[in-house]
């Protein structure tokens, strides 16, 4: 089933008998745009904020560890998120922070969030209305994160060889170390695949059709038997939730390695690669 809803259909929902949560989770390499939240945002949409309640604080578990069980039960009682409610979340467009939304909503055991696919240009280009200002959340007291819902790995998995193919989600300059603009090390992980995020990703911001992230996927790893065994990576989880998320599309697993780049050159004793 697909975790994705297009911005015509959901226009239909919201005005519905049964409109799902709708969550705002804008965020940029800035922090959480909140000021863009409350400029405009979908009708009736809570904002999110992904440092402080889709991440722990940053450390030697890289720039967004994953938040504790504690710390998510927390988040989902403050956005109002029951155990049978739907939620949409949805970003600027980007895709990666709502992508990490619906990780994260997952990973705790919520299976009923889907993510506007092409987030609010989307919804902008489908005639859908904005309003401004702040929407309170109704905090729910019953809601509680049984985190582990999908598959991740440690930096020690990733040391051992448990992961399959370790897929590099960064732009390609990054994956060879001929910039960095982010974290204080280049490089790659060695044994890594460089598969962009970009490449799965429409002009319009919309992830690509299943048969055609199927056949970038195949691209990459040209001697995999399908479904390969993944583990998607990038700089500090966020865009690599994203890339979960497309082949998840693809009818694909992949397994996130939450710590990422921003963790691996944590340890100087972990090994560093460059180049193809």
């Amino acid at each position: 089933m697909s975790a994705l809803v297009q911005a015509a259909d959901l226009r239909h929902e919201v005005s519905g008998p049964a409109a799902p949560l709708l969550v705002d989770v804008r965020w940029s390499l800035d922090g959480p745009d909140h000021d863009g939240y409350a400029t405009g945002h979908l009708p009736g949409a809570v904002f999110c904020d992904l440092d402080a309640q889709l991440a722990a604080p940053p450390g030697e578990g890289g720039r967004h560890p994953l938040p504790s069980a504690d710390q998510m039960s927390r988040t989902l009682q403050q956005l109002g998120i029951g155990a049978e409610r739907d939620v949409v979340v949805y970003d600027g467009g980007n895709g990666s922070p709502a992508a990490r939304a619906w990780w994260c909503l997952r990973w705790a055991g919520h299976e009923r969030v889907r993510v506007l696919d092409g987030g609010l240009v989307a919804w902008v280009g489908a005639g859908g209305q904005l309003e401004s200002g702040e929407v309170v959340a109704q905090p729910v007291g019953e809601a509680t994160a049984r985190v582990g819902a999908m598959p991740t790995v440690s930096a020690d998995d990733v040391l051992a060889g448990h992961v399959g193919t370790l897929l590099d989600v960064r732009a390609p300059g990054r994956y060879r170390g001929e910039s960095e603009p982010i974290d204080p090390v280049a490089g790659h992980i060695p044994g890594a695949v460089s598969l962009p995020i970009s490449e799965m990703v429409a002009d319009d911001g919309r992830l690509l059709p299943r048969d055609r992230l199927r056949e970038v996927v195949v691209a990459a790893l040209p001697a995999a038997d399908l479904p390969p065994v993944v583990t998607a990576y990038c700089g500090s989880g966020i865009t690599a939730a994203q890339m979960v998320l497309a082949l998840h599309e693809a009818g694909l697993h992949a397994a996130l390695y939450p710590g990422s780049w921003s963790e691996w050159i944590a340890d100087p004793s972990r090994p560093v690669a460059t180049g193809d």
